[in-house]
């Protein structure tokens, strides 16, 4: 794992959601996909956001940490070797590949790179 990526958590209404984040804790936008469910938030400077997940359209959203690392796919094979339970096999996503998992205890967490293919 190389640094944080993302962090995701679930909102039950996307519009007061941004309201709040943007107006009450006054975080700046880092990018509006409101179309496809998703708001960004940059907290100060750092390049990790704070993603914002429409309950509506993602239901089983939880709240998530996502690191960055070199390749999904061999972090993938690697982890799974060691028994991490995967939601899914990785999947492309506008940046790279991504895949989640869930620790023993129930906490989510997702690996991403930024390889395109």
């Amino acid at each position: 794992m190389k640094t944080y990526d993302n962090f995701f958590l679930p909102v039950n209404d996307l519009e007061k959601a941004k309201d709040y984040y943007q107006n009450v804790l006054g975080l700046s936008l880092k990018f509006d996909f409101s179309s496809k469910g998703m708001i960004a938030f940059h907290v100060g400077e750092e390049e990790p956001a704070i993603i914002l997940k429409d309950t509506g359209r993602f239901p089983e959203a939880k709240s998530t940490i996502w690191f960055e690392v070199e390749s999904v796919n061999e972090e993938y094979e690697r982890l799974k070797k060691k028994g991490v339970n995967f939601l899914s096999v990785p999947y492309m996503i506008g940046t790279g590949h991504a895949v989640e998992f869930e620790d023993l205890f129930g906490n989510r967490f997702g690996i991403t790179d930024y390889i395109k293919e």
